[in-house]
């Protein structure tokens, strides 16, 4: 079945509530699906933790999640080094103007609780995807996916 970009909130919530898949790693494997650019599995791997570094509110897994996709989506397209640190660089300073900051503390509505309900950022990580989708495909393609 071939996914776009209206399904990006039907394609989270399935990750999230379906799979228990946390955001870091939603956003790679909807990326992923949406650019049909498959990802080896040591790189779904090593996202297990990235939803802001365990718990703890660092990085947000949105921002860190489309920053490893935009890397190795990058490299495969035949980008230098140098392009994808650019292009990684100006899509932080994006993010960051568009949702207010890149810590998982800052974004997650509410912070953090010890009573928190499990993925509270579902509406974000679909906004944050749907932002990552229109970026990469922007930069590394100039608004024609693959």
């Amino acid at each position: 079945m071939t996914r776009n970009e209206a399904d990006i909130p039907n394609l989270v919530h399935d990750w999230y509530w379906t799979h228990d898949i946390n955001c870091a790693g939603t956003a790679l494997r909807i990326l992923s699906d949406l650019l049909r650019f498959p990802l080896q599995p040591q790189v779904l791997d090593a996202a297990v933790g990235m939803h802001g570094a365990g718990g703890f509110g660092a990085q947000c897994g949105l921002v860190k999640g489309s920053l490893m996709f935009l890397g190795v989506y990058c490299a495969a397209a035949g980008k230098d080094h140098k392009q994808p640190a650019d292009m990684c660089r100006a899509f932080a300073e994006q993010f960051h103007t568009r949702f207010g900051a890149l810590s998982c503390s800052a974004l997650r509505p509410g912070g953090f609780q010890r009573d928190d309900p499990p993925h509270m950022c579902e509406t974000l990580t679909a906004r944050s995807i749907r932002f990552a989708f229109d970026f990469i495909t922007t930069a590394v393609h100039g608004s024609t996916p693959v």
